[in-house]
């Protein structure tokens, strides 16, 4: 196995992923820690570091970081690269944190029809690592907290559009009447409710006054306790996808496919919704954050580049 080469982290708010990478571009091995930046108190990011590398902190290679470690509430504030954003574009705006403890990549921003900026840290990287730069017009879905659908060119996140709709769930099961209705079980899914609420979500309609039919199927018995939350998430779901295909479609990009990067069970209930709404999925690259890591930090002069570059 060749030698570790380049600890790659994808520093979050709420959890960091840390990889080693070695010279040839492989992880050899991954770190998942609840330790994102709002537990980090008073500042204190080079002890949180410690904590999180282990026994991995001594290894003498370079450290590079994407995501929200390089927001304003992170260790450095890093400014945002306007779309389009290449990987050199990252690459030559990455920023050291304090005595070099590790370099910071930037996040992207952009600007919607209307004027409105839209940003992302940590997505960014995933793109990279997940699309080849010879692949064109790329319709691609980041699901989380804040979901990301982005359209990429030969490698250069050409532009992209926000929706909160996995913080919005989290309010709504967690702080709103729904959440007393919804019997909800952690990892299980009902399909048929998914479905159900998927299907709503991709026809016309007004999302707040959508949402209470998850309230009132439940009281007239069409739809069970144990499937208003899925019901939910099949709504904002299929709703998202609705508005991210229009949005595609205004560009001229064909949706007939697109690329889910993420590998946990949110990303299988976009691959169900997907399929509902008649469009193909693939999954992009597993440990996307570090591919991308590794090929920004060879870009960067951080690490040796290598024909795989």
């Amino acid at each position: 196995m060749p030698a570790t080469a380049l600890i790659a982290i994808d520093w979050g708010t709420s959890a960091a992923r840390a990889y080693r990478v070695g010279g040839d571009g492989r992880v050899q091995e991954r770190r998942h820690v609840p330790l994102g930046i709002k537990h980090v108190r008073d500042g204190r990011f080079e002890p949180a570091l410690a904590k999180l590398l282990g026994d991995w902190q001594p290894t003498a290679v370079p450290k590079i970081a994407c995501g929200m470690i390089g927001s304003r509430q992170g260790w450095v504030e890093v400014p945002y690269v306007d779309c389009p954003a290449s990987l050199t574009a990252l690459a030559d705006h990455v920023v050291q944190a304090p005595q070099d403890a590790l370099a910071i990549v930037p996040g992207v921003a952009t600007r919607d029809a209307a004027g409105i900026p839209d940003v992302m840290r940590g997505e960014e990287t995933q793109l990279l690592g997940a699309l080849g730069t010879d692949e064109r017009g790329v319709l691609a879905v980041l699901p989380g907290t804040h979901s990301k659908w982005a359209r990429v060119e030969h490698g250069r996140i050409v532009d992209f559009t926000t929706f909160m709709t996995g913080e919005l769930f989290g309010v709504l099961i967690d702080h709103s009447m729904l959440g007393r209705l919804a019997g909800h079980e952690p990892g299980r899914l009902s399909r048929d409710g998914f479905s159900r609420g998927v299907a709503r979500g991709l026809d016309e309609g007004a999302l707040a006054h959508d949402i209470f039919g998850a309230r009132t199927l439940s009281l007239t018995g069409g739809l069970r306790s144990d499937d208003v939350a899925d019901w939910l998430s099949g709504l904002l779901i299929g709703r998202e996808i609705r508005a991210a295909r229009m949005w595609a479609l205004r560009a001229g990009i064909d949706t007939a496919r697109v690329r889910i990067i993420g590998s946990d069970a949110l990303a299988e209930r976009y691959e169900l919704a997907l399929a509902d709404a008649g469009m193909l999925s693939e999954r992009g690259a597993e440990d996307a954050a570090a591919h991308g890591l590794w090929r920004i930090a060879q870009r960067a002069g951080i690490v040796a580049a290598t024909v795989n570059a």
